[in-house]
């Protein structure tokens, strides 16, 4: 028994309901104003579904209902169903849904207040003295309309729920661009966790460099010394720098600062030949003319390629060219490998992210042995970047 009361007794069901006769008040105020409600002829209570349209048109063209409309149905018709959206309207599409949604709203709610007087006016003639029934079969009959009734109700709710789930959960397209939003913002978190890598592995490795020199040459050589705490410096100082910078980025309406670009190439050439290893730097072409994004992309390569060298040869001399064709950036970076070669501790994954880099460009990075040293090659297409 309580199994079959279930449908008519549950507050999920109640709720939608109360969501129903919001639908129905707002009709019946549509209704009152024109063409009004003299009597109860089935021309005046047509009205009620006439009525509200349309002023339902010129509501689905404010954004903003879709967040109410959205939020009524989490509360009442949905509750936990955090699919529903409560995004204001976008497009036209958004709007002829939320349109489809407030005519159906409405009308259903019409339908559910028909039902509910239809269902009064069966129980009051039944229960009036006089019917033809035996007084003992009229309760059981109004307890019956009663319970019709609340099917009734029930079934419309369930309705109005299915309807909802269908037109106020994001359409595919609203869904494609939020997976495009997530995946953007992945790519930039991705993107700004390897410029710090970039940065602050490069700094680290420096400044181990010179922690080094400092420590062999204190109390000796003091220019030595003082040239090598400079670097420390300096490396610390740059380092901080790009930190802020990406912390810039991640903070909500923070202007991020300019990142480098390959026309600073020189700064990372200070740095190395700070940290002992003679850099010979050789630049062919426009370097300034380049795309923006290829310039900085090309600036973190350098950088990572410089740092490899310094972590795993040392204070060694390194070669580097920057050539900018017609059609392509071009960078090589070469040094020698000291014998035995120092093994990086815990692998490291500088080469794997130059390739990455290389690759969301269209390019191409490889790194290995030549002619008994070290040699990176990158390669930038400039035409598809352009």
């Amino acid at each position: 028994m309580r199994r079959l009361l279930r449908p008519v007794t549950s507050r999920t069901t109640w709720a939608r309901v109360l969501h129903l006769a919001l639908g129905l008040w707002f009709a019946v105020a549509c209704a009152l104003v024109w063409p009004g409600l003299p009597d109860a002829s089935p021309r005046a209570l047509a009205g009620l579904f006439l009525a509200p349209l349309p002023l339902l048109v010129v509501l689905a063209c404010v954004p903003v209902v879709r967040r109410s409309e959205g939020v009524q149905a989490r509360a009442l018709l949905l509750p936990g169903d955090d699919e529903v959206t409560v995004e204001p309207s976008r497009t036209w599409s958004e709007r002829g849904r939320l349109l489809l949604w407030l005519c159906v709203r409405v009308e259903l709610g019409v339908l559910a207040g028909q039902a509910t007087g239809a269902a009064t006016v069966t129980v009051a003639s039944l229960l009036r003295p006089g019917t033809d029934l035996p007084g003992w079969a009229a309760v059981p009959a109004a307890a019956v309309v009663v319970l019709a009734a609340g099917y009734v109700l029930a079934g419309l709710g369930g309705l109005a729920a299915a309807t909802a789930r269908r037109l106020l959960h994001p359409s595919p397209a609203e869904r494609l661009r939020a997976e495009q939003v997530r995946t953007e913002r992945l790519l930039e978190r991705t993107r700004l966790a390897a410029e710090l890598h970039d940065s602050i592995g490069h700094a680290l490795t420096v400044t181990l460099l010179q922690a080094g020199a400092a420590r062999e040459t204190a109390g000796r050589d003091p220019a030595v010394l003082d040239a090598a705490l400079t670097a420390v410096e300096d490396s610390a100082r740059q380092a901080a720098a790009d930190l802020d910078r990406v912390l810039a980025l991640l903070r909500d309406g923070a202007p991020p600062r300019d990142p480098p670009t390959l026309a600073d190439v020189d700064r990372l050439v200070r740095a190395a030949r700070a940290a002992g290893a003679p850099v010979d730097l050789r630049v062919e072409g426009p370097v300034a003319d380049l795309p923006p994004l290829v310039s900085r992309e090309a600036y973190r390569m350098a950088q990572e390629a410089l740092t490899n060298a310094l972590r795993h040869a040392g204070p060694v001399p390194i070669a580097l060219h920057v050539g900018v064709r017609a059609d392509a950036l071009e960078l090589d970076v070469r040094n020698p490998v000291p014998v035995p070669a120092p093994a990086p501790p815990g692998g490291g994954s500088g080469v794997a992210g130059l390739r990455e880099r290389a690759a969301v460009l269209g390019g191409t990075a490889s790194a290995g042995p030549v002619d008994g040293g070290w040699q990176v090659a990158v390669r930038l297409p400039l035409a598809r970047a352009a």
